[in-house]
């Protein structure tokens, strides 16, 4: 994903986390391209990962300003496929269209579709989105225990499903990765909201652009660090809950705390409440929580307070 505006010093705040404050389309169309390689397919396969040989990959980028996508099917050689490729792109379109009508109830001035997408393109419009504004959990399970359910778009979402997960490398790759950068991204939020003369960038109208590399908030003083106030407040009240991001696993105990135990730091996050840990069962039910130590308390039933002890081998 990326972000279309102007005149917006904190764009890299609207474009990828993981991909350093980028857009993501360089990094999905080189991944479509290697994934298109009959070498490196041959390579996957003799490490038990089969790709069918009709399938083709085609790197995207979704506009979270304005909500288009684009596919770069220009890539590659679309030859027969031409009919499913421009049905996919129509199916983006009416996507766009649902998404900006969804989003217009919440962006101050957007009283149309049509305004969500021209105010990004607007010099003078502070608000061009919220960003992950909201963002309150993360979950990691397989995609039935969400699917149907209103999130609010405050939750990061995982497809996950341990039981295919052999050795839990997968579970490891979430924990040490996308929860991190999750964190980051709460965390900003969270800073920028409940101490914004601190942790926030101030004013954006009053902002001057200083060597490219940061902002003053008028002709003087420290430079700003963190999100201006445009990003969390609407010029009534804050849009942005102040909540520690809640991180949400369907996986066996003994294999997150295998997680934690090799990776310090991770586990730092949690035991100083940085961040919440929950496990989730087959029913999408919360059944226990991480306190600190490797220790979990059990919340399925509000009778039990038993404490789960780690189990790490």
């Amino acid at each position: 994903h990326g972000a279309s505006v102007v005149n917006n010093p904190h764009e890299t705040a609207l474009h990828c986390g993981a991909c350093g404050g980028y857009a993501g389309d360089v990094s999905a169309r080189l991944l479509a391209s290697l994934l298109n390689d009959q070498e490196t397919r041959a390579g996957l396969a003799k490490r038990g990962v089969v790709i069918p040989p009709k399938t083709l990959f085609i790197g995207a980028l979704h506009d979270t300003t304005t909500d288009d996508i684009t596919l770069y099917d220009c890539d590659t050689d679309v030859t027969g496929k031409t009919d499913v490729i421009e049905a996919l792109k129509g199916t983006f379109r009416q996507a766009a269209i649902a998404n900006r009508i969804d989003r217009k109830t919440r962006l101050p001035g957007a009283n149309t579709p049509e305004q969500v997408t021209v105010r990004s393109l607007d010099w003078a419009q502070v608000r061009p989105e919220w960003g992950l504004a909201g963002c309150k959990s993360f979950i990691a399970a397989p995609r039935q225990r969400t699917l149907g359910r209103n999130l609010g778009g405050e939750t990061f979402l995982h497809s996950y499903d341990w039981k295919q997960d052999k050795e839990f490398k997968v579970l490891e790759l979430i924990l040490t990765a996308p929860v991190v950068v999750a964190s980051w991204i709460s965390l900003q939020y969270f800073g920028s909201t409940v101490a914004p003369h601190v942790f926030g960038a101030g004013n954006k109208v009053l902002h001057n652009v200083v060597g490219g590399i940061g902002v003053l908030e008028g002709n003087g003083g420290p430079m700003r660090t963190g999100l201006p106030i445009q990003s969390v407040h609407d010029g009534n009240e804050f849009v942005h809950l102040p909540v520690r991001l809640s991180i949400i696993v369907e996986a066996p105990i003994e294999a997150i705390n295998g997680v934690l135990a090799r990776h310090e730091n991770v586990r730092d996050l949690f035991d100083n409440h940085w961040l919440h840990l929950f496990q989730m069962d087959e029913n999408g039910q919360l059944t226990a929580q991480y306190t600190n130590n490797l220790n979990w308390r059990d919340i399925a039933s509000s009778s039990s307070q038993a404490t789960k002890k780690a189990l790490v081998a």
